[in-house]
């Protein structure tokens, strides 16, 4: 089982991304993950990890839910 956590930017409105992300995570993989955890950040960051590892951020990638789905999906 795994732990994901979503970081996103508070002041930037990024909660709508994150939770979305976290709702395509929690439909396709529910039951191999122990937790997919919102973490508050600020300076833009958008970023999410899979048991400390990043998989996905916006600094180096562009948004897409089902783009960070499967990189999500080849760490579990």
């Amino acid at each position: 089982m795994a732990t994901v956590e979503i970081e996103y930017c508070v002041p930037c409105g990024f909660l709508e991304r994150a939770e979305n992300v976290q709702h395509a995570l929690l439909t396709n993989f529910g039951a191999k993950l122990d937790r997919v955890a919102l973490v508050t950040g600020d300076h833009g960051v958008f970023r999410v990890n899979v048991d400390g590892e990043t998989v996905f951020d916006k600094s180096e990638d562009e948004y897409d839910v089902d783009g960070i789905t499967r990189e999500v999906r080849g760490r579990l």
